[in-house]
């Protein structure tokens, strides 16, 4: 018997043999579910220390509000610092359409911003004045997409951005623009 054959022979004996050694000994009358639900918990990596939570919430944060930022600026300053939302301007259902999309997106992506900013004290402290004016952006994209009062909508989506930089900033959590792809507006996330 060739070398290699033999040595994968004894290499699969021994998985075999370990394999059934190990089921043997368990005592545990776990179902595959639990046991795969048990590998599923292992395997999913969480910090251990509260400063790396606080990482990972302003990495969360400057992620989840840069999408916003993005958005709002791309699909909504933009086009309403160029005319685009004024009665009979040349796009404008277009333009309202894409604003009331990136209305939603800036919203839902500032909510989970909020929701980040809780696992780091200062970033929540910061945040904590803005929490009504992110609550009130929620009617804003309906607004826009009928074509109601356009200016005070876009006004208030880009105040609003402006605060929470600002606020990120303070805190240590600079916020960047980051316009998010087609796929990511039309999903919401």
């Amino acid at each position: 018997m060739p070398v290699a054959l033999r040595r994968l022979v004894v290499a699969l004996t021994l998985c075999c043999a370990l394999i059934t050694a190990g089921t043997a000994c368990s005592s545990s009358k776990n179902t595959g579910a639990q046991d795969a639900a048990a590998v599923v918990a292992a395997a999913t990596p969480s910090p251990s220390t509260s400063a790396e939570r606080q990482k990972f919430a302003k990495t969360r944060f400057v992620a989840n509000a840069g999408l916003a930022a993005g958005a709002t600026y791309q699909w909504i300053v933009k086009p309403w610092k160029a005319g685009k939302f004024k009665k009979g301007a040349h796009g404008r259902k277009a333009a309202l359409v894409k604003a009331a999309l990136a209305g939603t997106f800036a919203y839902n992506r500032l909510k989970a911003a909020t929701k980040n900013a809780q696992g780091d004290p200062t970033l929540a402290k910061a945040l904590a004045p803005l929490s009504s004016g992110i609550a009130a952006l929620k009617a804003l994209p309906a607004k826009l997409r009928k074509g109601d009062s356009t200016d005070q909508a876009a006004g208030s989506f880009n105040d609003v951005i402006n605060k929470v930089k600002d606020a990120g900033k303070s805190a240590g959590a600079t916020v960047t623009d980051k316009v998010p792809s087609a796929g990511q507006l039309s999903s919401g996330s």
